[in-house]
């Protein structure tokens, strides 16, 4: 059986893995679950649960987590942003080069050593910006 950093890559993981990397979607555990099942259907929403977090707990994987929101999971590793709608909740990508200059500048400003950042812009996304203006033509 393959590796992970630090863990043993058993079937389940392998198939978590597998369905998460087909989605941009950043998936709940539960949605996680729901694609999972299709292909292991006995298998339990703690186990996936379980799993995720090992995972991300690991690096194989990206936990994103919002005060007041659902965990949600990504297959990508490499430093990027995201965007939720702060409409529905849709979590996307960010496409633009990460802005290590962040770094310096925190650093400039504060006592600490800085490992890194995360930003996660918020905005109103393409559908509910559609829905939106539907409802106030109604």
């Amino acid at each position: 059986m393959e590796q992970l950093p630090n863990m043993r890559l058993t079937t389940q993981r392998q198939i978590i893995l597998e369905e998460l990397a087909k989605v941009t979607s950043h998936p709940t555990a539960n949605e996680v679950y729901d694609m999972v099942r299709k292909r292991l259907p006995r298998i339990g929403l703690g186990t996936v649960y379980r799993n995720l977090e090992l995972m991300a707990d690991g690096g194989v994987i990206l936990k994103l987590e919002v005060g007041g929101t659902q965990k949600r999971f990504d297959a990508t590793v490499e430093p990027h942003y995201h965007i939720r709608c702060s409409s529905c909740g849709k979590v996307d990508d960010v496409h633009m080069k990460v802005q290590d200059q962040i770094n310096q500048l925190a650093a400039n400003v504060s006592n600490y050593e800085i490992l890194g950042h995360h930003i996660e812009f918020s905005g109103i996304c393409h559908d509910c910006q559609i829905s939106q203006k539907k409802s106030a033509i109604n």
